[in-house]
């Protein structure tokens, strides 16, 4: 079984920073990437957006981040540091792991830029 918690979100001013971190260190299998994606207020769960991604140590990022956000990876933690956030940003944040054969989401976290 493949566990994801998440936490790290909340209110942060525009400009501001967040670091989201994602643990899943409880689980018994082989995970091969992990990322995070967010869902925009609005949208449907099928509608999630890539955000990030790393696999073999190497990071992806979808066109928004823009250099802003950074992925890492240590054993089965994950994190999202999150700069200069913009109202755009405004999100629910999910973690998610790819083993073999299985998908896994996380709950997710909400992340609200605002002033």
């Amino acid at each position: 079984q493949v566990q994801l918690v998440e936490s790290g979100g909340g209110l942060v001013q525009p400009g501001g920073s967040l670091r989201l971190s994602c643990d899943a260190s409880r689980s018994s299998l082989e995970i091969y990437v992990m990322g995070w994606y967010r869902l925009l207020a609005g949208k449907q769960i099928n509608q999630r957006e890539l955000v990030a991604s790393i696999f073999n140590e190497k990071p992806n990022y979808a066109d928004f981040v823009r250099g802003r956000f950074a992925i890492s990876r240590a054993e089965n933690m994950l994190y999202l540091q999150m700069d200069n956030l913009e109202p755009e940003d405004t999100a629910v944040y999910y973690c998610y792991a790819a083993t073999r054969i299985t998908d896994h989401w996380g709950q997710g976290t909400q992340v609200t830029v605002s002033s």
